[in-house]
């Protein structure tokens, strides 16, 4: 498995080395491992001397700004000539670029770096560790690996891909390596003060207010081992809150003793809903209910965008969820 990989990196590094434009891309409403990941890349390409586009269809969400004091990551727009390499990072398909496929088209080589085990390999080279817990770990490994320079700016970006994906190195994902890499970054220069306080230690009011509506409304179903929640548009006009103020917040109903799976609904459109699943137990996969529902992520979190009435999706995610649960047991 490893000399494989390493013939991955190797190719990787070889058409980069052959490029000169180079367009960085990640998954649409971005999380800090999308932002990490896909920032440090670019950030140690620019140093390379490469000519560097970074592109998310969404903003930066407000509490990982601090990467990115030069907004790089910018939206997508109409760009003339081709791309002579365009890297995929975190994003499990094509259609996760959302409105960044269409402007990446015209270009030499797709290659696509990620962690998800549901990723369906749509890049021309393909680097899919799903046994890492974060992306950040392998743009860390393929920085180190090529021998490229790792400033301090670049360190805090990995560090942050690193420590959001797992939980704050706490979910059962986490590897050896994943605390190996973390420390070499704080070597490297990665400001733990700063990425702690801004990660985890200055959430808007708005996302006060969305957690204490979350509190008021959940529900624990199945002798409590399935909990989920609603968030519906009067949710955000009523606290002011974006979508990137509910991130992490299904973790709140996760974290209660009994429960094995937590699952969030969000409003999109009248017709169109987000779920996202998180599991606790190794036995309960919800990579598999989300891919019932054309989409996927990890064996602990995993989602997926469903079109449909509200609560014949809701009653739909539950069958599968409870299935799911049934078949741990049997």
């Amino acid at each position: 498995m490893k000399s494989t990989r390493l013939k991955i990196i190797d190719r990787i590094l070889e058409v980069i080395g052959e490029s000169h434009t180079i367009a960085v891309c990640s998954h649409m409403r971005p999380d800090g491992d999308c932002i990490g990941s896909s920032l440090g890349l670019a950030l140690a390409l620019l140093e390379r001397g490469k000519e560097v586009t970074v592109w998310n269809q969404d903003p930066v969400p407000s509490k990982l700004r601090f990467l990115d004091p030069d907004q790089l990551i910018q939206a997508p727009r109409k760009i003339n000539r081709p791309f002579d390499c365009v890297i995929a990072v975190d994003s499990a398909s094509i259609e996760r670029l959302g409105t960044a496929q269409e402007h990446i088209a015209n270009r030499k080589v797709l290659i696509n770096i990620d962690h998800h085990a549901s990723n369906t390999r749509f890049g021309d080279i393909n680097w899919i560790a799903s046994r890492e817990p974060s992306s950040g770990e392998l743009i860390y490994r393929l920085i180190k690996e090529a021998g490229w320079k790792l400033t301090p700016r670049i360190a805090d970006c990995l560090f942050t891909a690193i420590s959001t994906d797992t939980g704050s190195f706490q979910y059962p994902s986490t590897l050896p390596a994943t605390y190996y890499a973390a420390g070499e970054l704080v070597k490297k220069g990665a400001d733990l003060a700063t990425v702690c306080d801004e990660v985890y230690q200055s959430y808007p009011l708005s996302r006060v207010k969305l957690l204490q509506r979350v509190y008021n409304k959940f529900k624990l179903i199945d002798d409590n081992e399935i909990a989920y929640f609603w968030l519906k548009k009067e949710d955000f006009d009523k606290t002011g809150a974006t979508a990137s103020d509910t991130e992490g917040l299904i973790d709140h109903v996760r974290a209660i003793e009994p429960v094995v799976v937590a699952c969030v609904f969000e409003e999109l459109e009248p017709e169109l809903t987000r779920i996202s699943l998180r599991s606790k137990d190794k036995n309960v996969n919800v990579s598999d209910v989300a891919g019932l529902f054309g989409g996927g992520g990890h064996q602990a979190a995993a989602g997926a965008r469903i079109v449909g009435k509200p609560l014949g999706i809701q009653r739909r995610v539950i069958a599968a969820i409870r299935d799911q649960l049934q078949s741990r047991t049997t």
